[in-house]
């Protein structure tokens, strides 16, 4: 079965850092892309950042020079460095993977979310 499990998140305040992991599992997935996003509420789901196979970035534009998305294969892992956080980054955050490209669009696996909360 495959799994997508993140961990990291929590409560820290504007300028503060977290690292978010999203381990994966039930099969290799050093071949897909991986990719975060996030859902505050009331909010659509917003693209974050995502990674190739190869290690090649893609971020949105709001978290650009902050975000940094890197991944370990030999560990079936990814993550995701947030740096300076701001209030308006609170949101549920999710990892994905997907098989093929590299941008937004046509996730196949998802993990279950983790809440992360920047007070002011």
């Amino acid at each position: 079965q495959v799994q997508l499990v993140e961990s990291g998140g929590g409560l820290v305040q504007a300028g503060g850092s977290l690292r978010l992991s999203c381990a994966a599992s039930g099969r290799t997935f050093n071949s897909d892309t991986m990719g975060w996003f996030r859902q505050a509420p009331g909010k659509e789901r917003e693209f974050v950042a995502a990674i190739s196979w190869s290690g090649n970035r893609m971020y949105g534009d709001p978290v650009k020079g902050r975000f940094t998305i890197s991944r370990d294969n030999a560990k079936n892992t990814v993550y995701l460095q947030m740096n300076s956080l701001k209030p308006e980054d609170t949101a549920v955050y999710y990892c994905a993977a997907k098989t093929t490209g590299l941008g937004s669009g046509n996730y196949n696996y998802w993990g279950q979310g983790t809440q992360v909360t920047v007070s002011s």
